[in-house]
């Protein structure tokens, strides 16, 4: 028997018995359960996330992909071995999947340490799967390599092409503002998602993968690829080998996740007009790893990098369409000049290495050339100002122009039962030129900062024709919607906020190029305001995940993970400021 000290394969990790020798004789007879040989076991081992859920159709195709990876694998000599960790879907999860995030991260990072593994293929898709794998391989430490299940294809609805979810909430807007009847509704939502896969769109999904592989923790063409295209299998094969060469080379998260790769991300954030999402997982990412996120100087990287990418909800196409004009490595050549090309990827080459092995571009028209591109600044703006002071994020890209300087009056609501209750009601007093105001759907106030801060048009408004108002609040959107969307109001009015402060009838001052948002009352009345807040709400009697989550989750600006997963130590800022 080979000398039980000696700690990888099947001599990983052993549970001690008091003697390592019986630890690995007992393992091994176990395992051979299951049908496997001496020489499968005294090959590398590299673990496959499996997330896998009747409840995931964005990972419906997991199973092929686990047999390609497998694949990729045995063709390079590793021994596969996957395995189950829960599946969150932005669908189906209750409260928000953004609430399950960082329990996944834990099941990821957890199931990696406890199980005896070399290198580990993480399969997720879905919008917080990706980050939740992300942050758990961060904190684990083991080599790790990300494959994206990929986006859905597209459908046809009455001879218009369809895709989730940009067109699923533009119709439903009709539908609510009754320019469409119950029947078209009904036929449409029978084309939005033609197939098993992530959202088309430039969404959370797409967002991530697009910015995994920019971090470069996924193989170079690996985001774009359809998720029911040959490519997508042909990507999972190849990730399969990749995780078994990264065992040699010790290609483990901390060399490749530096301050340079989280900057290259955010640069393609910027480009592709992604999800605001993306901000608050690069944040939590970056946290695992000592590395937090200027929020000042990230919007000085949005005013000097433009959006390049034509895609929906801030262009017109569709991720097959991005993958058709070459994928990410062509928005990659455009930003080259502002990219750090010496940044590791999971290759172990440069990324500058990468793209100068990619093939040749062609013209297409899907990614604008950088002196042309669909909107002259970054997809996401920084606002601070007496209503936000921790920061707050507009997606400006996909706002309405004439929006972005308002100054209004505040219609609120204290929280989402409010506004169900009262938005569509006709005795609303509200007009086009207000501004709409959600509080407690933070991190603590809703639990879980769920996708509500696209709040919809009032009824009454929407029958009159009105597509957009601005809309402020301390949650997210999804990064399949559009409109003056601010989101992420920090500190969150359950903390006692400035939002909390705010009362219908209240102006308010949004002005993207001066990047503030303002609340127009003077300091005396919010004082007296303030004095006046209700004691936050009794916690002791929580229990289980839902205490763990109150108790601990940060707030949006250190990325809504729990304090206890962040390094102890900041030891980097990213973005660096000029010198």
């Amino acid at each position: 028997m080979s000398d039980p000290t000696s700690r990888s394969g099947m001599r990983k990790g052993l549970t001690s018995y008091g003697d390592e020798g019986f630890s690995l004789f007992l393992r091994k007879a176990f395992i051979k359960g299951a049908g496997y040989t001496d020489d499968a076991l005294e090959r590398p081992i590299v673990g496959i996330v499996n997330t896998g859920s009747a409840y995931n159709p964005c990972h419906g195709n997991a199973p092929q992909l686990i047999e390609a990876v497998k694949r990729g694998i045995m063709l390079a000599g590793g021994l596969p071995m996957d395995f189950p960790t829960i599946s969150v879907h932005e669908s189906f999860a209750q409260p928000t999947s953004m609430y399950l995030r960082n329990l996944m991260s834990i099941d990821t990072e957890e199931m990696i340490r406890a199980q005896p593994m070399d290198s580990v293929v993480l399969i997720g898709g879905c919008d917080k799967t990706v980050p939740a794998q992300l942050m758990g391989a961060a904190s684990a430490g083991l080599p790790a390599i990300q494959l994206v299940t990929g986006a859905m294809l597209t459908g046809s609805h009455r001879g218009t092409r369809v895709g989730a979810c940009t067109d699923c909430r533009r119709y439903w807007a009709n539908f609510r503002a009754d320019e469409i009847d119950e029947a078209e509704i009904a036929a449409v939502n029978n084309q939005l998602v033609p197939t098993v896969g992530t959202c088309s769109v430039m969404g959370t999904a797409s967002t991530m993968a697009c910015v995994t592989e920019a971090l470069g923790m996924m193989i170079p063409g690996g985001a774009s690829a359809p998720a029911v295209s040959a490519d997508r299998i042909r990507v999972a094969e190849r990730t399969g080998a990749q995780a078994v060469a990264m065992i040699a080379a010790g290609l483990v998260p901390s060399r490749i996740l530096t301050p340079a790769a989280f900057e290259n991300a955010f640069r393609v954030l910027l480009a592709i007009g992604g999800s605001t999402n993306a901000l608050i997982h690069l944040t939590a990412m970056a946290g695992r790893l000592g590395i937090e996120v200027d929020l000042d100087e990230l919007d000085r990287f949005g005013r000097e990098t433009p959006v390049l990418v034509d895609l929906k909800p801030s262009g017109q196409h569709y991720m097959e369409d991005l993958h058709a004009a070459g994928g990410l490595v062509t928005v990659l050549r455009e930003l080259r000049p502002l990219l750090h090309l010496e940044a590791l990827t999971v290759t172990g080459r440069t990324l500058g290495e990468e793209l100068e092995a990619a093939p040749a571009p062609f013209a297409q028209s899907v990614v604008r050339p950088f002196a042309d591109p669909i909107f002259a600044e970054g997809g996401l703006a920084v606002l601070r100002g007496n209503l936000a002071p921790g920061g707050a994020i507009v997606k400006q890209s996909a706002a309405s122009p004439r929006l972005m300087e308002h100054e209004g009056r505040a219609v609120v609501f204290d929280d989402l039962p409010d506004m169900v209750a009262r938005i569509d009601a006709p005795d609303l007093d509200v007009t086009a030129d207000d501004l709409l105001v959600l509080k407690q759907i933070g991190p603590i106030g809703a639990p879980g900062m769920p996708e509500a801060g696209l709040l919809p048009i009032p009824r009454k408004l929407a029958r009159q024709g009105v597509k957009d108002m601005v809309r402020i609040s301390d949650g997210r959107m999804s990064g399949t919607a559009a409109g003056t969307i601010v989101l992420h109001v920090t500190p969150e009015s359950a903390l006692g906020g400035p939002l909390a402060l705010v009362q219908t009838g209240d102006r308010i001052r949004l002005s993207v190029s001066g990047r503030r948002i303002d609340l127009l009352v003077d300091d005396a009345e919010l004082a007296r305001r303030r004095a006046q807040l209700p004691p936050p709400p009794d916690r002791s009697q929580e229990r289980g995940y839902r205490k763990l989550f109150l108790s601990t989750v940060t707030q949006a600006d250190q990325g809504c993970d729990f304090d206890f997963l962040r390094a102890s130590q900041m030891a980097h800022r990213v973005p660096k400021g000029k010198p």
